[in-house]
């Protein structure tokens, strides 16, 4: 693809770890980029605060917008106002053991989120390119390594609304030859990952045991298997995937699977803890159906988009630990300034 002006490329779910990142990532690559914040009575957005500009500046290549993929007309009005090059669609309900119990709003943000998104380009600027993402939690029960050919099973809420999600992607490009492409991730994480996600969750209880702020770490299955990658190596993975000839679907993963107990005991031994002495089983994290193992094949993106993860869960989780070792130390010290003032 060649361009003689800026491309202009809109983010849903931009003040989320991958939006933040894929944020970055275009502006480095000379991007307008929009986002579609939900407004709340609360700031989300300190994930941006690195690349936030001031509305006011003349030439701002980061804009947020307030708008919500639950309103379709909204939608409709802003794809027609800012006619985006690039639609990345990472807006949604997404957190698995959290949707078994909002299964209908999950259903609505997660899976009608993207018709109506799909709806809108189709009605401002059908030439625009879309990538869906979808989730390696659409694979479920079924066995690993999973690839682009492996049949679905999906085990929650939030997989079946991506399977949606992900199906009528397909369905609009076929319909519509519309360049719309799905990248199935699995699961990637970062210093910007929710606290509630489990990699995070472990990662800020090493840091505060650390500093002597807690003592125990409740976890719930401790032999679920995952592939854990690196966050901004798989948001280069979605542009690669908006830049290909024609577009398709794409598995984005190590290859590696690693349990929760062994993401636990590197995290923990990465600051010389021993993670028996501080892991307790709580059945309450359980999911209601369980999800054994996920672990991918993406020899297709290495082969059709020369993309390839580089950060294993080994290594993630001690980067992980780092950063949140860091971000308490200088809460710590602003405390203690607050405090003397």
């Amino acid at each position: 693809m060649g361009y003689d002006v800026r491309r202009v490329a809109l983010i849903t779910g931009i003040t989320g770890q991958d939006g933040s990142y894929l944020a970055e990532l275009l502006l480095s690559k000379d991007y307008e980029v929009h986002g579609l914040v939900r407004r709340s009575s609360s700031f989300n957005t300190e994930r941006l605060d690195t690349i936030y500009q001031d509305p006011h500046e003349i030439d701002k290549r980061l804009i947020l917008h307030y708008g919500d993929l639950a309103d379709a007309v909204g939608l409709v009005n802003l794809l027609h106002e800012i006619s985006p090059d690039e639609v990345y669609n990472l807006g949604a309900m997404s957190h698995v053991k959290v949707s078994f119990e909002i299964p209908e709003y999950t259903g609505s943000a997660t899976g009608l989120g993207t018709v109506r998104l799909l709806e809108a380009i189709r009605s401002a600027r059908a030439d625009c390119r879309f990538y869906q993402a979808s989730s390696s939690e659409m694979f479920g029960s079924t066995p690993p390594p999973q690839s682009e050919t492996t049949a679905f099973h999906p085990r929650s809420p939030y997989g079946a609304a991506k399977l949606y999600g992900h199906w009528v992607t397909v369905n609009y490009r076929e319909a519509y030859d519309m360049f719309a492409v799905s990248g199935i991730l699995f699961n990637h994480e970062s210093g910007r990952r929710g606290e509630t996600f489990v990699t995070r969750k472990i990662t800020r209880a090493v840091a505060r045991i650390s500093a002597g702020l807690q003592d125990v770490l409740y976890l719930g299955n401790l032999d679920a298997v995952r592939d854990w990658g690196y966050a901004p190596e798989y948001v280069e993975g979605m542009w690669r995937m908006l830049q290909a000839d024609e577009p398709s679907e794409y598995v984005l993963a190590t290859g590696v699977g690693t349990t929760v107990r062994e993401f636990a005991r590197v995290a923990f031994e990465h600051a010389g803890l021993d993670w028996e002495a501080h892991v307790r089983l709580d059945a309450n994290y359980h999911r209601p159906s369980e999800v054994d193992a996920l672990i991918g094949d993406a020899s297709k993106a290495e082969r059709e988009l020369s993309w390839k993860a580089a950060t294993h869960a080994t290594e993630l989780a001690r980067l992980m630990v780092d950063h949140d070792r860091e971000q308490l130390a200088r809460e710590l010290a602003g405390s203690a300034r607050l405090d003397r003032a």
